[in-house]
């Protein structure tokens, strides 16, 4: 019974749930398979991460997704489990304020477009900026994705108040001081690309808060993309078969020749027993539309 409850739990859980969830056996994907098959983490995971070279993109545009739910470290390996760690524990916590105000749909929408615009601004950066040129070409993880999250929320809800030990903080004051250690670390760290997806994500965020602010949503065509890309995979329901019985008639009716029955009748009969032999949906619109309004006469 656990492996059905589990899947109950997952089918039923909130979409701030799902990413965690869906974030972590990834992780748990590549590290293994990594370890049992002797594969470098970044060679398995290749089709997957966002390189910087504009022609891999235009023939991988999945991967200014994908890489938002890739979490693995160079050596040393730990660098991959902090990086999961504290993307999913900001996703979590700042979540769950998205999650109070907006649906799981919105909460998504941010996620995936943070995550689009962080690797469309670290990609540009790489390619316009000569500084980049000797740094690492490609990046992975949540955390483009997830500054645009918390960003949207600050800037949306600056004043809501949160407790953190004894000290009673606004929510923008925590956003902008996670924003600002990342912007000051890109000069000097060695990952300054991946920064700049934050710097792509963090912008995002802030326009969306502060359009949808003004009741301008930018955000609502991609939630109707999402609808059609779902709906692709729905498998699709075929109509009811509308079961029409024959009226019933006395004996006395019944025992008369058929020459007796009345023209409307016969017409009747004739499309009952072509349902009967080819189904309802063979009937033409006319024949349908007959055999409704001598449904409704009787």
């Amino acid at each position: 019974m656990a492996a059905p409850n589990l899947a109950y739990q997952y089918k039923t859980a909130s979409v701030l749930v799902k990413l965690i969830v869906i974030n972590v056996a990834v992780f748990l994907f590549v590290h293994l398979g990594s370890f049992f098959f002797k594969i470098e983490s970044k060679d398995l995971m290749d089709w997957f991460v966002l390189r910087v070279d504009l022609n891999t993109l235009v023939f991988r545009p999945w991967t200014l997704i994908t890489y938002s739910f890739l979490h693995f470290g160079d050596p040393p390996k730990s660098y991959g489990i902090f990086h999961i760690f504290f993307n999913m524990l900001l996703l979590y916590w700042f979540g769950k304020f998205v999650l109070n105000l907006f649906t799981g749909k919105r909460l998504l929408t941010i996620y995936l477009l943070g995550a689009i615009f962080g690797g469309l601004l670290f990609v540009l950066s790489y390619n316009f900026f000569p500084v980049f040129e000797d740094k690492r070409g490609f990046v992975i993880g949540a955390s483009g994705a997830v500054t645009a999250l918390y960003i949207f929320i600050a800037t949306y809800t600056p004043n809501t108040e949160v407790r953190i030990l004894k000290f009673t903080i606004k929510l923008w004051h925590i956003a902008l001081a996670i924003f600002l250690y990342d912007l000051v670390r890109i000069p000097i760290s060695g990952n300054a690309g991946g920064l700049m997806a934050h710097v792509g994500g963090a912008l995002f965020g802030f326009v969306y808060a502060t359009q949808l602010a003004k009741g301008n949503d930018i955000g609502k065509w991609f939630e109707n993309f999402m609808d059609w890309i779902a709906n692709l995979f729905k498998p699709r329901t075929k109509k009811p078969f509308k079961k029409v019985h024959r009226t019933t008639q006395p004996a006395s009716q019944r025992s008369k020749p058929k020459e007796a029955k009345s023209g409307h009748q016969i017409k009747v009969d004739g499309i009952l027993d072509k349902i009967g032999k080819s189904g309802y949906e063979s009937l033409t619109k006319e024949e349908k539309d007959f055999l409704f309004k001598a449904g409704k006469d009787d």
